[in-house]
């Protein structure tokens, strides 16, 4: 045995893992997808989706096979938040998590593959106490999703391909829990290049309807303009 494998061997083995807070838009709240764990410690307790990395695996690999599994999507939006390593947050060995953000429509996914973990969806402000440092992970995503909603397209992610202004008005303002003037709403709406308006109403919400419109990727790419 070399010297540098003598080193490897010597140095801490820590185990390496992914957590996903997966958000959705339903019912005109932005709610959270639990899972109650099926495993110890904790086990019971309602928990993010997660799981270990795999040796032959890159991080991005790894939750995308999750969510895969717990949903039956594949090409679901995912971005990488942030990692946890506290050296105590694991009771029965050292696990470093990092976590990552996804979106999910629930009308797409497999409620058979759901069902099978015992999820369910939670309101942000109804979200039961977590395992671990599970609730601390959840907290920094949306802080994330907050800032980034401001200049980045991410949240049409959240919406059916087809969707009416007053909805995505509303999933803006529980991202943001805050009140946006309709107004100036529609006025940065009217700037954006990539929102293409339909020759289609929703007439299911009020005898006159609403235009529905939807986000363009290609002509987003082109622009790239987005400051809301």
């Amino acid at each position: 045995m070399n010297k540098a494998n003598r080193i490897y061997k010597e140095i801490q083995q820590i185990t390496l893992a992914v957590d996903c807070i997966i958000f959705g838009f339903n019912d005109y709240k932005l709610e959270l997808l639990l899972i109650h764990r099926g495993f110890q410690p904790e086990r019971g307790k309602w928990s993010l989706i997660g799981g270990f990395v795999q040796n032959n695996e890159d991080l991005d690999e790894a939750a995308n096979r999750i969510l895969f599994n717990l949903s039956g999507l594949e090409n679901i939006y995912l971005e990488q938040v942030k990692t946890f390593g506290k050296s105590n947050r694991d009771p029965f060995e050292r696990v470093v998590s990092t976590t990552y953000s996804a979106m999910i429509l629930k009308s797409d996914y497999n409620e058979d593959k759901v069902e099978e973990y015992d999820a369910k969806w939670f309101p942000i402000d109804q979200v039961p106490e977590l395992i671990f440092d599970h609730r601390e992970m959840v907290n920094s995503a949306i802080n994330r999703l907050r800032r980034r909603i401001r200049s980045t397209p991410i949240a049409f992610y959240l919406l059916p391909q087809k969707f009416t202004l007053p909805q995505l008005q509303a999933l803006y303002e529980v991202i943001l829990n805050e009140d946006i003037d309709k107004r100036n709403f529609r006025k940065k709406i009217a700037q954006m290049k990539f929102l293409v308006k339909l020759n289609e109403k929703d007439m299911s919400e009020s005898r006159k309807g609403a235009y529905l419109y939807r986000f363009d990727k290609i002509l987003y790419e082109k622009d790239k303009y987005f400051n809301l």
